[in-house]
């Protein structure tokens, strides 16, 4: 089971000093993580609730997996929220990786946490108006075959000249310029 406080050190661990977004994300993450008594629970719509997702690099080390989201019609990175069954945080966003894209991972007990944003999400689905507070993990894949869930409307490998013509999100770009520095 995925303890509050497990997760707040590891965000706390976190810390880029050029990068005034996600420190200012951290902070809210962080107070979400204390104050909360169900952060991870997706029903939980004040504040919002964690959400996991991965920047997964390509085995050719350069480019990165996104998915075209159905419901946000737009480019992301795979990911999404944590369920009751994920042993470990970065196991959420692991699992989430893997059902909407069907990408193989490189086995790693730990994955590197590489950002962090806290994001509006649109009402829609009886849902209200809320806000993930997202952890961006790291991984590696071994192979580039990918399939469609029905969560997506494409998936497919972008390399970084074409970040803006996919309207990846500067949080993105900067996770994208950690992890290949």
């Amino acid at each position: 089971m995925i303890h509050p406080v497990t997760v707040s050190a590891l965000v706390r661990a976190f810390g880029d000093p050029t990068d005034g977004a996600a420190l200012k994300s951290r902070e809210l993450i962080l107070m979400l993580l204390q104050c909360s008594p169900g952060p991870f629970s997706r029903a939980q719509f004040t504040p919002g609730h964690i959400t996991c997702t991965g920047l997964v690099l390509a085995p050719d080390g350069e480019r990165i997996l996104l998915v075209h989201h159905r419901r946000l019609d737009r480019w992301l990175v795979p990911g999404g929220h944590v369920e009751a069954g994920d042993p470990e945080i970065g196991d959420a966003a692991r699992r989430e990786v893997i059902e909407e894209t069907g990408v193989g991972l490189a086995p790693e007990p730990a994955p590197r946490l590489v950002g962090l944003d806290v994001h509006g999400i649109p009402a829609a689905k009886g849902e209200p108006y809320h806000l993930h507070h997202d952890l961006l993990f790291h991984f590696r894949a071994t192979a580039e075959d990918l399939r469609v869930s029905e969560e997506s409307r494409a998936v497919l490998w972008c390399s970084p000249d074409g970040f803006a013509g996919y309207g990846l999100p500067e949080n993105l770009r900067r996770a994208y310029r950690r992890v290949v520095a």
